[in-house]
């Protein structure tokens, strides 16, 4: 009898702290796109005589992320030193917390085909990145801009159990650290990094087995694809065998589709961890930790079960809107004050976001707001615009101006007509200027009305009452 497998998998997902300047320097922690080595203090390159100053604002949206997450925080931490030697680590050494980090013991839920996953957290910890190496034929070039940017590193516990679950909890903690304003995640930036232990074991065996650590996966995609050959890997020299020995640290090669072997895997001995001299211990009392907890908004798994709840959307619906923190905010704000979350999603989640997207605007910075469409729903409840007028001219105003629908209503006089004694003139004339079309609806041609309702409407410029219109050539004619 074939035997089966279990897939072992566990992530470090290394995320840029949102903050103006760097960990332990002034400089600005915005280096994406600016010439390289010119984004660097003397602090970042380890001149001599210089000493770290902790970034307070670093520290406070780690603990925040943290929190998050379901970890709880240490009111005694400290910063070590993870010695190693590369090209592009200034100091010779990381500054990194190892056995008293800020966090600990946490735990994050995922949907996993419509049912809840508990996957947990070691630990978040803090530390600073290194610089850029850019290999290429001649040599290998080396940008310090990086070097120095906070970092939290987020350790799971060996909870995941495919690729795919792997995946799900990364876009799951993405979104997480965008929702509480601890980091942007943006992975085309280079902000989200991931590392992956992959093993196997027999199924219904307890035993943990040698390791794979799949380095520096910068997408979803790759994430997904460099876990699934591992464990295909990793399968076949099971049953060869011959399974793993030793530890192994690989990389991903993006373009083949496989994993190369870059060493053997290093152990916290060979960091030569010791606590940091130049920096003072962490301490958060209990007081502080508390207003932070205060500050944790609702995630998004919790907004998308509400918001199925509570605005009748279907899962598709409550995933699109929930992916977004402004996006989520700007909804739910249309949907409650307008008392109408059909017509808050017609308007936020079609043509508002498509004319945001064409004119190459966030939704946090969007001209038309909350405000803007719920006044635009009412106007439509009332009958005072068309819903044509107020999807294209209206809104057209309120993209360029930021004006309400009420202003632009009066000043461009695009109230809707439903004086009934004008539109039953204006269908008179449409039927008296279009025999042939009133000839094929009298032959049974339903579909030859909407020509008809199409006159009127232009005739009106758009403002007759499209529903009176309707009614009234159809007590004229049938």
């Amino acid at each position: 009898m074939k035997k089966e497998y279990e897939v072992i998998i566990g992530l470090e997902i290394h995320a840029q702290i949102n903050t103006d300047s760097k960990f332990f320097s002034p400089a600005n922690n915005d280096s994406f796109g600016k010439e390289a080595n010119t984004n660097i203090t003397p602090i970042c390159m380890a001149f001599p005589g210089t000493l770290p100053v902790p970034n307070k604002d670093a520290i406070e949206k780690g603990a925040k992320a943290a929190l998050a997450l379901g970890c709880k925080l240490a009111n005694f931490s400290k910063f070590d030193r993870k010695n190693y030697f590369y090209p592009d680590l200034p100091h010779g050494f990381q500054i990194s917390q190892y056995d008293e980090p800020i966090s600990y013991d946490g735990k994050v839920e995922i949907l996993i085909g419509g049912e809840k996953r508990s996957i947990g957290i070691t630990r978040l910890h803090l530390e600073c990145d290194a610089g850029k190496l850019t290999h290429g034929k001649t040599g290998t070039l080396l940008d310090f801009n990086r070097a120095g940017t906070p970092l939290m590193e987020i350790v799971t516990e060996p909870d995941l159990r495919s690729a795919e679950e792997a995946k799900i909890f990364a876009e799951s903690v993405q979104k997480i650290l965008r929702y509480v304003g601890s980091s942007l995640c943006d992975m085309e930036k280079g902000m989200m990094r991931f590392d992956a232990s992959v093993s196997l074991r027999y199924l219904g065996d307890e035993k943990l087995y040698p390791r794979a650590e799949i380095k520096n996966l910068n997408s979803f995609r790759s994430l997904e694809s460099a876990i699934d050959f591992e464990i295909k890997r990793q399968k076949k020299l099971w049953e060869d065998g011959n399974p793993p020995e030793n530890e192994q640290t690989v990389g991903w090669d993006d373009e083949r589709g496989t994993t190369e072997l870059l060493r053997s895997k290093e152990s916290a001995a060979d960091y030569r961890y010791f606590p940091e001299p130049d920096i003072p211990p962490i301490v958060l009392t209990d007081k502080q930790i508390e207003s932070w907890k205060k500050d944790i908004p609702e995630l998004p798994l919790a907004k998308y079960e509400r918001f199925m709840k509570e605005f009748n959307l279907n899962e598709m619906e409550a995933s699109f809107y929930t992916e977004d923190r402004d996006l989520a905010d700007l909804f739910e704000a249309t949907a409650k004050k307008s008392g109408n979350a059909k017509a808050a999603h017609s308007f936020v989640g079609t043509i508002l976001l498509k004319r945001l997207k064409d004119a190459g605007i966030a939704v946090s910075k969007s001209p038309v707001q909350a405000e803007h469409l719920v006044e635009l729903i009412d106007l439509l409840k009332k009958g005072v615009i068309s819903n044509n007028v107020a999807k294209s001219k209206i809104f057209d105003l309120m993209m360029k101006n930021g004006d309400m629908p009420s202003e632009i209503v009066k000043a461009e006089a695009l109230e809707q007509l439903s004086d009934s004694k004008e539109i039953e003139e204006l269908c008179q004339n449409a039927i008296d200027q279009n025999q042939s079309i009133v000839q094929d609806i009298k032959g049974g041609k339903e579909k030859a009305m909407g020509a008809l309702v199409g006159f009127v409407m232009k005739e009106s410029k758009g403002q007759a009452n499209p529903k009176m219109v309707n009614d009234i050539l159809r007590k004229l004619l049938l």
